[in-house]
């Protein structure tokens, strides 16, 4: 799938930052009813205060547009938020952020659904590319209709529309479940067969940065909870698998002064070691099962000291979590790179998945042993029935995970952010026989820098 922001124009363009919101729970959530684009269900006094805690959650930035569902579970959230805001911003509503529609469910229980309707439910959360509604036509027959497909059009039409008004400048969208995937997946690459793959909390927070240094758009985080406290975001109802707590490690000196580690054992410097710390107090109350962890020194320290408040855990090392082999990068800042080999660092940031780098290694040799070890982690804690676990290692190789795990190829390794002391979170809610879910990417809260990443870039 192209990237749909490269159509827009050639020229240089400055970030702009689209931050997603899904709107506070409705009355139709607590009933656990499909709303699709019906506009019964108002929110519930839960979903106005967690509305307000977001605004509050965002009320130190700079807001050039307000974007909104004219359905009003979204429309309300819209305008508690921007009652929160030191700018004031009016909110456009568009119909290009109506949620999915889902004409012949909406309104009817989700259990009822499943009970009544088993194939098609079936077809929905295995295929949603394929899922499909014969509508009836005013003029006679039926029309084949696919909410899933329609939805993704929408979300393009969306961006299309809106990113070229706002070069350089931060807007806020109030949406939907259904249509924040399909903004997320259609601005990333993610496929429609992966359209239960990401998922959205009510009053979630997700940050795009369009057309950065190092791509077209990045996913800065996705699906933050901890402004409503709430720690990550909880399991599903059907959820019979395992969770996992993938962490990058803390910063070291090289990443604060941006030279290339690759695997090059650097270890925490004071601010990681105090990441970690933060990390450990995040976590604490999370009740955890098991621990693996990359075996170089940065990553392992991030993980004992996680695991000082769950001392039961014995932390397992992996191999195949290493970081990326640099090779003759390992050491050298940006600068010395490119006066050595010129030219190679714009190919590793436009083109990775084309880059072997001298004596080191390419992604997709990386990609192998990650999803190796990865797999065995998910193998052999389901085999043990153990619930959730915490997994850290580095950069290059949670990057590699993510696009696994969104059935991504190496090409949009850049498109997510990993910051240091970062914790994403992988469900795999049906086990090995379901598609793993990424619920919250890059959440990076606790480490005091608000909904936005403020930990160092660094080289990996």
């Amino acid at each position: 799938m192209t990237l749909i922001c490269l159509a827009f124009t050639r020229r240089k363009r400055l970030t702009t930052r689209a931050i997603v919101v899904r709107h506070g729970q409705s009355t139709y959530n607590t009933e656990r009813r499909i709303q699709g684009r019906s506009d019964v269900s108002t929110l519930t006094q839960k979903g106005c205060d967690d509305a307000l805690k977001t605004g509050n959650a965002l009320s130190h930035l700079k807001f050039a547009a307000i974007y909104s569902s004219p359905l009003q579970r979204a429309k309300t959230t819209a305008e508690v938020i921007g009652q929160c805001l030191a700018t004031p911003t009016q909110i456009q509503t568009t119909d290009n952020l109506k949620e999915i529609d889902l004409p012949l469910w909406e309104g009817m229980l989700s259990q009822e659904v499943k009970d009544n309707l088993g194939e098609d439910y079936r077809l929905w959360k295995q295929h949603p590319d394929e899922f499909m509604m014969l509508l009836p036509q005013s003029t006679g027959g039926e029309k084949k209709f696919f909410p899933v497909l329609s939805l993704y059009e929408q979300a393009r039409q969306f961006w299309q529309e809106i990113l070229s008004r706002h070069d350089g400048e931060t807007i806020l969208i109030v949406g939907h479940n259904g249509i924040n995937r399909g903004l997320i997946s259609t601005a990333l690459g993610i496929a429609p067969d992966r359209y239960h793959s990401i998922q959205q909390s009510n009053c979630g927070i997700s940050v795009l940065n369009f057309s950065g240094e190092l791509g077209p758009v990045q996913l800065e985080s996705m699906n933050q909870t901890g402004h409503l406290g709430d720690v990550l975001p909880s399991l599903r109802p059907n959820h019979r698998g395992v969770r996992l707590l993938l962490v990058r490690h803390g910063e070291t000196e090289w990443n604060r002064q941006t030279k290339f580690q690759g695997q090059i054992d650097v270890p925490l410097n004071d601010n990681g070691r105090s990441q970690s710390r933060l990390a450990q107090e995040f976590l604490k109350g999370v009740k955890l099962d098991f621990a693996y962890s990359s075996p170089m020194l940065r990553p392992k320290e991030t993980a004992e000291i996680i695991l000082h408040s769950h001392p039961h855990i014995e932390l397992q090392l992996l191999d195949g979590l290493r970081e990326i082999g640099h090779g003759l990068w390992e050491g050298k800042l940006e600068t010395e790179i490119e006066q050595t080999y010129p030219g190679e660092l714009e190919r590793w940031r436009s083109v990775p998945q084309e880059v072997l780098m001298p004596e080191g290694e390419n992604l997709e040799q990386v990609r192998d042993r990650s999803v190796k070890a990865w797999q065995q982690i998910v193998t052999s804690t389901l085999n043990q029935q153990l619930s959730t676990g915490l997994v850290v290692a580095h950069d290059a190789t949670n990057k590699v995970l993510l696009c696994h795990i969104l059935g991504l190829d190496n090409k949009y390794f850049w498109n997510f952010r990993q910051g240091n002391g970062a914790v994403s979170v992988i469900d795999y809610p049906q086990g090995l026989d379901g598609l793993p879910i990424l619920q919250a990417m890059n959440i990076t809260t606790h480490l005091g820098g608000g909904v936005l990443d403020k930990t160092a870039a660094g080289a990996l």
